[in-house]
């Protein structure tokens, strides 16, 4: 790889790497599977960076990442529950009780859905990408991410407004 495609990439890195985090965090839920899947996912981008699109290589990495996502839980489809929430990122205007208490719950409610509704509702509504934009990104139909998203989010709702009603 010449000098200016590796200076791009760094560029790259350094520009997408909170946003491929945060996503595979929320895919995950667990804060050291999504520093392992976005690892995992830099270095198969930049195998492929001479061939990425330059307009669009956060897609790319993006499809990449939710692909090592889907082959990681295919491998390991015996989850392992735990009582112990992630760390927490602060969230503007709440004091830090609330904000432990919303990222908790949000994270609990995401991590009970099936896989597809989970993945659909980040994309769509973390990430805000178009149906399409996620059809492409998951390699499936339009209307799969349709139905996905509004079952996974009115799982989310159930969910969360039944933890509004037991901290009450």
């Amino acid at each position: 790889m010449r000098r200016a495609q590796e200076n791009a990439f760094a560029d790259f890195v350094r520009d997408a790497s909170p946003s491929l985090l945060t996503t595979a965090w929320m895919l995950s839920g667990d804060p050291h599977v999504a520093e392992e899947l976005v690892q995992e996912a830099l270095a198969r981008v930049y195998v492929r960076w001479e061939r990425v699109s330059p307009d669009r290589p956060t897609a790319y990495a993006r499809r990449v990442l939710v692909n090592l996502h889907t082959d990681r839980w295919r491998r390991r489809r015996r989850e392992v529950l735990t009582d112990d929430p992630p760390e927490t990122a602060p969230l503007p205007g709440l004091s830090a009780g609330e904000r432990v208490d919303l990222a908790v719950d949000l994270v609990a409610a995401l991590q009970a859905l099936p896989r597809r509704e989970r993945e659909c509702v980040v994309l769509r509504h973390y990430l805000d990408l178009s149906e399409k934009d996620a059809a492409a990104t998951l390699g499936v139909s339009v209307g799969t991410v349709k139905s996905s998203t509004s079952r996974g989010l009115a799982a989310l709702r159930a969910a969360l407004t039944e933890e509004e009603k037991i901290h009450a």
